[in-house]
This record gives C-alpha cells, sequence and structure tokens, in this order.
C-alpha cells in the first residue's frame, strides 16, 4: 500500500445486457448513477487515479488501465459475471471490493469472492474502506444500515461519462427508498423500509448543472409522498425541463399530482401496472393499484403529453397460462406506450426467496439467471417451460409491428422518440428467446 492508489470501479452487465454480446441498444440506455456517485464520494485529500467501467458500454478488455484497488458494484442477475472480474484481478494481485443489493443480502458468499464488502449504504463506508485500502488496514466487512445522510447526497460527476454511449447522461435521484413492500422486490430487505427524500433546492441545484433540457429520475417511487412531489413539482416548473420518472399507479388517480405532472415538464412515466388480475396485485402487497381506473388513468396521461412506459410480471400463485394473453390485449386496448414485462424472482437473502427454497421450488442457483427475463423457481399453475415460453410470446405480441401502430399511432408529441424506443425493445424481444444456457454463462475475460 501507499500513499496513492489507482481505482477502477465497474459496473458488471448480464448477458443481456453486455456491451457487444447484449441486445439492449442505446435507445434504451440512460447513464447509471452507481458509477458517477461513487466516484464523488472518493475523499478530496486522497491521492486516487480513478477510472469508471460500465459493461453496458463498454468491454474490460478494451480498458488501458492498470489498477491497485477494484470497486464492483453487484446485483444478483450480475454476481456470477462479478465474481468472474473479480477473480480475473485478484489472480493479478489487485484488491477487490464490493457492494450493491446482492452483497448487502448475501455478504458470506460474496466475501469468497472480494477482499472486503460494503453492506448497506456507500455514502459512509464506501470513503472509510479506500482510507483504510491506503494504510494497509481494509476490513473484511463494512456496515452502515443506519439512516442515509439524504442532506449530504453529493452530485455524481458526470464528466466521467462518454455521452455517446447512452442516450442521455442526465440521470439523477430524488429520493431513496420506497415507501411500499411489494413482495417482489429487493429494497426493502436490502435498505430497509425507509423513504428518503432529498432537499429539494440541492436538486434544483443539480439540474442547473446538466446540459441540456431533459432529466431522468431513476428513483425507484419519485412520487411516494406525496406533499413532497407537489413540492418538487412545483419547484421545476420554473425551470422549463423535460423530465421523465418512475412510480406506482395509485398516485395517478390524483387530479392535482395530475395537473402538476403537466404544468412541471413531465413527458414519460414508468408505471408498475404488474398484473390485471386484483388477486394478483393483493398477493403482490399491491392492492392500491386500482385495475377498474387503469384506462382512465392512462388516458389522462395521454390528453396531457404523458407517455407510459408500463411493467407487467407474471409467475405469481395465482396466474394460470391465460395471464399472458389477458395482459396483451390489456396492453393494447390501454395503448400502454411502451411495456416491459418480466418473470416473479425470488431474490437470495429474502424471505421470498427463503420460502420458495424451504418448499422445494427453486429449479437454479445460477445467478445469472436472475435477471427477471427467466424462470427460476417452478410456478404453481403452470409449468416453469410454460411461464418462460408466455414472457417470450408477450414480448413478441406486443412488438410485433401491428401492437406497436396500433398502441402509438394517436401520438401527437415526441414521436420521435417513441418509435425509437419501440423499435428498440422490439429489437430485445426478437432476441431475448436466444438468451440461455451456454449464451448466459459466458462470462470468460478475453484478453
Amino acid at each position: 500500500m501507499g500513499n496513492s492508489a489507482k481505482l477502477l470501479l465497474i459496473l458488471p452487465a448480464g448477458a443481456i445486457h453486455r456491451y457487444k454480446t447484449g441486445n439492449f441498444k442505446k435507445a434504451l440506455k440512460y447513464a447509471p448513477l452507481t458509477l458517477t456517485y461513487l466516484a464523488s464520494l472518493i475523499p478530496d485529500d486522497l491521492n486516487i487515479e480513478l477510472k469508471i467501467l460500465d459493461e453496458g458500454v463498454q468491454c474490460i478488455e478494451d480498458l488501458d488501465f492498470d489498477p491497485d484497488i477494484v470497486g464492483i458494484s453487484v446485483m444478483t442477475g450480475t454476481a456470477k459475471r462479478a465474481y468472474k472480474i473479480s477473480e480475473h484481478y485478484r489472480n493479478q494481485g489487485k484488491t477487490v471490493i464490493m457492494g450493491g443489493v446482492h452483497p448487502t443480502l448475501n455478504p458470506n458468499e460474496s466475501k469468497h469472492y472480494a477482499d472486503s464488502i460494503c453492506i448497506g449504504f456507500a455514502e459512509r463506508t464506501f470513503s472509510q474502506m479506500l482510507r483504510d485500502y491506503l494504510k494497509g488496514a481494509l476490513k473484511p466487512f463494512y456496515v452502515d444500515k443506519t439512516d442515509l445522510p439524504v442532506n449530504k447526497m453529493v452530485i455524481p460527476n458526470r464528466k466521467l461519462l462518454n455521452k455517446k454511449h447512452y442516450i442521455t447522461i442526465n440521470s439523477m435521484l430524488a429520493t431513496r427508498g420506497c415507501p411500499n413492500f411489494c413482495q417482489f422486490c429487493a429494497v426493502p430487505y436490502a435498505w430497509g423500509k425507509k423513504y428518503y427524500t432529498r432537499p429539494i433546492n440541492e436538486i434544483i441545484n443539480e439540474i442547473n448543472q446538466l446540459e441540456g433540457k431533459e432529466i431522468v429520475f431513476i428513483d425507484v417511487h419519485l412520487l411516494g409522498d406525496k406533499q413532497y412531489a407537489i413540492d418538487l413539482m412545483k419547484a421545476l416548473i420554473p425551470l422549463n425541463k423535460i423530465w421523465f420518472g418512475l412510480t406506482t399507479s395509485d398516485v395517478l388517480f390524483d387530479d392535482e399530482i395530475i395537473d402538476l405532472l403537466e404544468k412541471s415538464g413531465c413527458k414519460g412515466l414508468l408505471i408498475g401496472f404488474e398484473s390485471v388480475s386484483t388477486k394478483v396485485l393483493e398477493s403482490m402487497n399491491k392492492s392500491f393499484n386500482n385495475i377498474d381506473k387503469y384506462f382512465t388513468m392512462v388516458r389522462k396521461l395521454h390528453d396531457i403529453g404523458i407517455r407510459v412506459n408500463g411493467t407487467f410480471l407474471f409467475g405469481t400463485d395465482y396466474e394460470d397460462k391465460g395471464v399472458f394473453e389477458k395482459t396483451v390485449e390489456f396492453v393494447d386496448k390501454a395503448r400502454i406506450d411502451l411495456p416491459r414485462y418480466s418473470v416473479f424472482t425470488p431474490y437470495p437473502g429474502t424471505p421470498v426467496f427463503n420460502n420458495l427454497k424451504k418448499e422445494g421450488r427453486i429449479i437454479t442457483y445460477d445467478w445469472n439467471m436472475y435477471d427477471v427475463e427467466h424462470v427460476v423457481f417452478k410456478p404453481k399453475n403452470m409449468k416453469a417451460e410454460e411461464l418462460q415460453e408466455g414472457l417470450h410470446w408477450a414480448w413478441k405480441e406486443s412488438y410485433s409491428m401491428r401492437s406497436i401502430v396500433h398502441r402509438i399511432r394517436d401520438t401527437k408529441k415526441m414521436m420521435h422518440l417513441i418509435i425509437l424506443t419501440n423499435l428498440g425493445y422490439k429489437y430485445y424481444a426478437h432476441y431475448l428467446p436466444s438468451f440461455s444456457g451456454n449464451k448466459m454463462n459466458d462470462d470468460d475475460i478475453k484478453g
């Protein structure tokens, strides 16, 4: 160790999203925040030479950088890839640290593949890990699950990003966590059932430093606190920006929220519909979704020029093979601008995973398959193969040219973006069935 170090921060990508080998086009990629946020957490008094690498847009073998220490952010679907990357660098005598959702929920497993593990939030622990590394005193675990200091959140170092790799680099956070406790989500188990909101003046200050007109809020639930959402949108109005975000459907039944969405410049929302069955939504702890009002809500959003990216989840214990046709029919009738489909995925370290494991229903422990597009457990009312085939069928049907034209034909604004993203997902849907077996496990580092 010494007074300086070369640090490489890596965001691994699974087979579907990895640069060159995957099928996720630039039209669907906004810049992730993890790497640029971690970069801004490095204390100014440390002599650190930094490189970042997002495997969604760059290959490790193309990187001309010899690090001393490698930091890897890990989700379950990228865990095996992260372990392979770690092996690659540790075999060269490099030090590897890991953090993220998967190490937080499965720290003992992850520790087999790293010199040190960050559990929980990185705001306080990451800088300490670096200090300890430089002193030759790196600890095996750094744990921080206390309240997040949202009034001290740093501004991501976007200068490290190559703009040409993304549809936009203006991704940002206003909140952290989620007030809900949906059964399929790992967020409350990894970070606690808390909802953190940043001071609005800090958000506005960050926005004023961005180039361009667009903003993508990547919060799990941007509108989770009504009064905060109202105050935030009112503060956005004078900025004359275009923004996109994620939310649940229940808050969109509020006319005051709808009015402020339009005035503040919202042009697109990712909405977690999840299911067209009330019973299924109740089983997910998502009974706050009101299916009877779905059509009205989508129409209201379309009327004020807001496009809808709707997400749907297949594979709960209350569904049979009829769910695929019913969901695709709803998507067409409601004219969801950009539908996304996934399968129920029990993440290791959560009660859902543990319960299915006890029932003998987990069919693979290959973390590469835990990317929400592969069936990893035995469904209750259909075969695993039928669930997988149904997912592929839904993607193919909704991204047929017939469906695309039907769903977006009345679009009056942002038609170019809507066509571009639909064609991006059409490509994704076409090649999705090919990602299985060896193709999902081609994790060797070339070169």
